[in-house]
């Protein structure tokens, strides 16, 4: 596990396996300059490693650190680190040797800010007052003009990164779909998710030790995609070992989907024509922007990771969730009003790994355990086409004989691809499976590892359940809050806390304090 992608990664990794430490050396409760403590650990110096000098660098690095230990308030979840945004090349147009001069100098009459002017028979483009429109481009019959885009910029499919008045990148938010593309591709780690790092520590310790209430841990299917050498079983031995309760596959859930989805197809296909499934929450943040009028074909099924939720809440009216997963995107969809309550925090695969650093778990060395029995389809779930194969398997189990043809879209492009096809009426297939990442989950921005092997690891994976039939593997759990427009009625025991509880919690709180200090477990 000592391999890491880029450096940026790798920077990120450092700020929050120290920040991770001191927490569980109680060090965070002194009066000191936390930030500062930790980036002169990172950057010792005397030389700078990535940027101009090592004060630039502490700097950024205490940005970092800052919001980790103080998370942004609201819920949005990607946002630009401005002391990092300052290296990416920012002359977007610039003319290149190929300009000829020529008479008919449409890039200058095109350009909307009269930014181009002709300086000894060819083009000149004062970056000052370009807006970067691209018209000069586009009507240049030499090509002679040529583009630089920012990588943050290219790596956003909706056009949500821009720039603000001082050139640094800036998100729009009414665009952005959270799926954290410019987070994974920006090269100076400039744009970044927001971290609950502190929030779920602090949601451990104040549970003592699972008296208080009991957290759980909800891992997604493409947990398989990222360890080499590494068992899943032992992963799951390592996320228990942090303080947690118990650990669940999100797989389950998976299976639940599948059923609940082949059912709704078979209800409404013959209205809607085609649906779309719901478990991208990027892909549905996509639809809702930029397609409000097919919200309708989206499937009103709940995302594994929230149906899981609400499954362990309905058994246990104590549990508290963790989610742990490679996507960003996960952040935005546990604050969303129709499901808020189920999943309490999110963490990142990239974020696991810096506390499990953090606690020195050599999860090599620990024996395996369970988390859980789901089929094989739903751990599929995890890499583009799965949830197509499980839905379908589920209608071939139930004897179900509506056709299912799915088109699957792996990646946003794809996915903004057929959505036009749809809504010009030109979508042959009467499902799509919409996942924001290129190859699944597998592939999802905060991945420890980008790879094509990790879909194979994925199947790997799969092929170890004990049977391949969904409905085997959700045996023993509810089943009322996989659907949205289905009652469920632990929802609104889970929006709605009570005085009482909340005086009883407090108590409870007390009391497992106080035995754990007589036990000698705590000061």
């Amino acid at each position: 596990m000592s391999k890491f992608e880029s450096n940026v990664q790798y920077i990120k990794y450092l700020v929050n396996r120290e920040c991770a430490s001191r927490f569980f050396n109680g060090e965070l409760d002194k009066e000191i300059n936390m930030e500062k403590e930790i980036a002169e650990a990172i950057i010792p110096g005397p030389k700078a490693s990535f940027r101009c000098c090592i004060y630039k660098e502490r700097h950024i690095i205490e940005d970092r650190v800052r919001l980790v230990l103080e998370p942004t308030e609201g819920d949005r979840v990607i946002n630009v680190l401005d002391s990092a945004c300052d290296e990416c090349p920012i002359d977007r147009f610039v003319v290149s040797d190929s300009c000829r001069g020529c008479l008919g100098h449409k890039c200058q009459e095109n350009c909307p800010r009269h930014a181009i002017s002709i300086v000894n028979h060819r083009a000149y483009i004062n970056q000052e007052m370009c807006i970067e429109c691209g018209r000069c481009k586009q009507v240049c019959p030499f090509g002679a003009i040529s583009e630089v885009m920012r990588p943050c910029m290219r790596a956003c499919s909706v056009n949500a990164v821009k720039m603000d008045e001082n050139r640094k990148a800036m998100i729009d938010h009414d665009k952005c779909i959270s799926c954290g593309a410019c987070v994974q591709q920006c090269p100076f780690g400039a744009i970044v998710d927001k971290s609950f790092v502190m929030n779920v520590l602090n949601l451990l310790r104040d549970s003592w030790n699972n008296t208080s209430y009991h957290v759980y841990a909800v891992v997604a299917p493409a947990v398989a995609s990222q360890y080499t050498g590494i068992k899943v079983g032992q992963v799951f031995a390592g996320i228990k070992e942090l303080g947690f309760y118990d650990v669940v596959e999100a797989a389950i859930a998976g299976d639940m989907v599948s059923v609940e989805e082949a059912k709704e197809f078979v209800e409404t296909i013959e209205e809607k024509k085609w649906k779309t499934t719901s478990c991208c929450p990027a892909f549905v943040e996509y639809v809702r922007k930029n397609h409000p009028e097919y919200m309708d074909h989206v499937s009103t099924v709940v995302s594994p990771m929230i149906a899981m939720a609400r499954a362990i809440r309905a058994k246990d009216r104590k549990a508290r969730i963790v989610f742990i997963g490679p996507c960003t995107a996960k952040k935005v969809e546990i604050k969303q009003d129709d499901v808020k309550g189920a999943v309490d925090y999110v963490l990142t695969f990239e974020e696991l790994r810096a506390i499990l650093d953090a606690r020195g778990l050599e999860l090599a060395e620990m024996p395996e355990i369970t988390a859980g029995e789901p089929s094989s389809y739903g751990r599929i779930f995890a890499r583009t086409g799965g949830v197509a194969e499980s839905v379908r398997r589920v209608a071939k189990l139930e004897g179900i004989e509506t056709e299912i043809n799915p088109i699957r879209c792996s990646g946003i492009e794809e996915c903004i691809k057929t959505m036009k096809l749809a809504s010009f009426g030109r979508l042959e297939e009467n499902l799509i499976e919409g996942m924001a990442c290129k190859g699944g989950c597998t592939n999802g921005a905060a991945s420890i590892f980008h790879d094509q092997r990790g879909i194979q690891r994925v199947n790997d994976f799969s092929r170890l359940a004990l049977t391949d039939n969904p409905m085997e593997g959700i045996r023993g759990y509810d089943m009322a809050g996989v659907n949205m427009e289905r009652e469920f009625p632990e929802l609104e025991k889970m929006k709605e806390v009570t005085a009482g509880e909340k005086k009883a919690k407090k108590q409870a709180t007390a009391k497992a304090k106080k035995e754990a200090i007589a036990k000698g477990e705590m000061e």
